[in-house]
Order: structure tokens, then C-alpha cells, then sequence
């Protein structure tokens, strides 16, 4: 797997593991932490089971050390907490279906308090910050485990 480095975006990575793709995760919350000027908002895409998951368990591994990281489908958002780290919010939006929806959550109030990362954001467009980190992770048939993660800068579309 080639390394993920604090010059290095856009990036397109592969993965052959799930072990793999949370060290990607791990690789950009350490980038993060070190330059405060990159955008502390995550959006991720990909298919069910591609393994968006894993990857915020790699984020979480720094951002929020020793705490479990679970799909939020249910409870659509969960937060990781650290002694001394700003906190990680992890959001599920496949069951959003209107800004109604986001905002009854109060979505807005938590891109200021830490770091947020929202799985499905292809349901939310309406809701992306100014500026944020994409991630999109797509498998590689015929390899089960083989995934491409490609992670960018990317800037709201006012359209």
C-alpha cells in the first residue's frame, strides 16, 4: 500500500485489507492533527460493506484513542471522546431524506465543536461545509478485500 504523507493530496490509494484501510484513516487524522489548516470535515462515499467504517475506525484510532467505533445507522450520529482531542462526530446519513431530517438532529452545531465525519453524503450536498476532505472508497472486483480509497480537498458546489 503506498503511504498517505501531509503533500500527498489528491490521493489515490489502494487497500487490500481492512487492516489497510484504518491505517489510511489513521494516516490522515495524524495529517489533520498536524496541519489545523486542512478542513475538519470528512465527507465519505462508497457502496454499502465497501468498508467507510474501517476506515473512521483508523480515524478514530488517533482522533479518539480506545474508543469503539460502531456504524451509526441507527443512531445516526456517535461520538468519540479523548482526554486533551477535539471530538470526533461519526454520522450515518443514508436515512436522511430532507434538510428536515438533518437539521432536526442538530447537524449544523457540530462541524465548529470537532472533527466530523459523515458516511452517505451523496444524500446531504445541501449541507457540505465551504470546505472539506472527500473520501471515496470503491472495491476492486474480482478481489474481495482490494479497495481504491481516493481522498481530496474539495470546495462546495453553489449550485
Amino acid at each position: 500500500m503506498q503511504e498517505l504523507n501531509d503533500t500527498s493530496l489528491p490521493v489515490s490509494l489502494t487497500s487490500h485489507s481492512t487492516e489497510e484501510t484504518e491505517a489510511v484513516g489513521a494516516a490522515l487524522a495524524r495529517m489533520m492533527e498536524a496541519d489545523r489548516s486542512m478542513p475538519t470535515f470528512i465527507a465519505m462515499y462508497g457502496d454499502l460493506g465497501v468498508g467507510k467504517t474501517a476506515f473512521v475506525r483508523g480515524l478514530a484510532s488517533v482522533l479518539a484513542p480506545g474508543r469503539a467505533v460502531r456504524s451509526p445507522t441507527f443512531a445516526l450520529v456517535n461520538e468519540y471522546r479523548a482526554a486533551g482531542k477535539r471530538p470526533l462526530f461519526h454520522f450515518d446519513m443514508y436515512r436522511i431524506e430532507s434538510e428536515d431530517d438533518l437539521y432536526s438532529i442538530g447537524f449544523e452545531d457540530y462541524p465548529d465543536a470537532g472533527y466530523c465525519v459523515a458516511e452517505w453524503c451523496e444524500k446531504i450536498p445541501f449541507a457540505l461545509p465551504e470546505v472539506y476532505l472527500e473520501v471515496r472508497i470503491e472495491k476492486c472486483p474480482p478481489e474481495v478485500d482490494k479497495r481504491t480509497i481516493e481522498i481530496a480537498v474539495k470546495e462546495a458546489s453553489l449550485c
